[in-house]
């Protein structure tokens, strides 16, 4: 590796220090606390992590509390896969909600409809799990933790779906905490922190960066990246975007990320391309960021570069190899001949074979449908924000991955600033896609 591609040496962003001293204070003093508890008591602190739980659930003192929640975070850290199958079936077992005590605040609330009895029913259908989520997040750091703990748990969850009921429960949990008005955009660039660009390199799941000097292309001129963060983890993007500017709409990924069509003069720059979106945490799933991303980061880069007069993407169909294969026989195409066809020929491919394989890709994206949505999870994504399906490209992605997951095709999605709140809600109330008029034909 070069020289100048040396990873840059920036501090990492530090939580409050005054806060941080304090929190650590608390925590001592509370541990001297529970110490004495158990001495008194002739205690030994408890090997049983459920049993730490339901001490925590109940626990009132705020010292002692804090730091019995700090054992809680730092034992469950030490099971092993084996015990924390154990530990999230005591959480669904030992921490679910009462049957009896919902019926029975039912009855109250239906006999005598007052606001007491609703606050009653309201605290009886809420699982003891999910108080106990919240207590175990007043430690340091655990935001994180629990993060990582729901990834677990969702890896669990195909051979052991009893477990739903808690992945539910710590999901809820989840879009309060990870509200939007609580997360950060921030730029990221060759300056920020180290900490920042290595999870950069780490997180990337659309296009891989491959190491310092890889990653210093996709930060030089020309290209931005933007990230969400959440102040419980402050150098831990949640969802960064890539972002290139270019003369005109982009067909390949190849020159956009290997920069082989050479640096177009500032004034040609017309167009905003997102070419990569990754979301870092599996243990967030299902929590929504990348719609505000998207939203906020054309906000900005509209403000750096005026004279941008399109924001479009240029995105992979990670769906569509798959569905061609499983309807192939259908269609008389072989998938494996067609990535051959795609990898050496590329754009030069017969063109009656082109020409099926882009009207199957486009029927694909628009009229495959799960629960009403695109099934393609790409495409339900940037439709769901009110993009418009503007193209489709033979030949955009030639890497292995490229032709694993859509035969080397990509697709360019346009975000009209002035109708995609119409496209939004005809997408969702309609269930209506806007096409370019080239796609129209080939679903024609």
């Amino acid at each position: 590796m070069s020289a100048d591609a040396q990873p840059p040496t920036g501090t990492p962003r530090q939580a409050s220090t005054g806060l941080g001293k304090l929190l650590g204070s608390v925590v001592s003093v509370g541990r001297d606390i529970l110490a004495r508890r158990r001495q008194v008591a002739a205690q030994a602190p408890s090997d049983d992590l459920a049993g730490k739980c339901q001490q925590l659930l109940h626990h009132r003192g705020e010292a002692s509390g804090l730091a019995l929640a700090c054992e809680v975070i730092a034992d469950y850290q030490q099971l092993n896969d084996a015990n924390k199958v154990l530990f999230f079936e005591a959480l669904a077992r030992d921490f679910d909600v009462s049957a009896d005590a919902i019926l029975g605040a039912a009855d109250d609330y239906k006999n005598d409809p007052q606001a007491d009895q609703l606050v009653a029913l309201t605290k009886a259908i809420e699982a003891p799990r999910i108080k106990l989520f919240r207590r175990m997040n007043m430690a340091p750091d655990a935001t994180a933790v629990l993060v990582k703990m729901r990834a677990s748990l969702l890896k669990l969850l195909p051979d052991h779906p009893h477990l739903k009921c808690v992945d539910v429960d710590l999901k809820h949990q989840f879009i309060s905490w990870f509200n939007r008005g609580f997360l950060e955009l921030r730029a990221i660039d060759w300056n920020s922190p180290a900490a920042v660009l290595e999870r950069i390199i780490q997180y990337e799941s659309v296009h891989e960066i491959r190491g310092w000097e890889d990653l210093r292309t996709r930060l030089s001129e020309q290209r931005l990246c933007f990230a969400f963060f959440h102040p419980a983890m402050l150098d831990d993007p949640l969802v960064f975007v890539e972002v290139a500017l270019t003369a005109g709409i982009p067909d390949a990924i190849a020159p956009l990320i290997d920069r082989t069509n050479g640096t177009p003069d500032e004034q040609d720059l017309d167009t905003v391309v997102f070419y990569s979106i990754s979301n870092c945490h599996p243990g967030l799933a299902g929590v929504s960021f990348g719609n505000f991303l998207i939203k906020q980061v054309v906000e900005e880069v509209g403000k750096r570069y005026p004279s941008a007069k399109r924001y479009v993407t240029l995105s992979p169909i990670p769906g569509f190899a798959q569905w061609l294969t499983a309807h192939q026989d259908d269609h008389q195409i072989d998938v494996h001949d067609l990535k051959s066809i795609a990898r050496l020929q590329a754009k030069d491919a017969n063109e009656s074979v082109k020409e099926k394989i882009l009207k199957l890709c486009a029927s694909y994206l628009v009229n495959e449908r799960a629960n009403s949505v695109a099934l393609d999870p790409v495409a339900r994504f940037h439709l769901g924000n009110g993009a418009s399906l503007r193209a489709i490209h033979w030949g955009a992605d030639l890497s292995e991955k490229g032709l694993h997951q859509s035969v080397g095709l990509m697709v360019n999605y346009l975000y009209d600033l002035d109708s995609i709140e119409e496209n939004h809600d005809a997408y969702f109330d309609q269930g209506e896609i806007v096409v370019s008029r080239t796609v129209a034909k080939w679903l024609q």
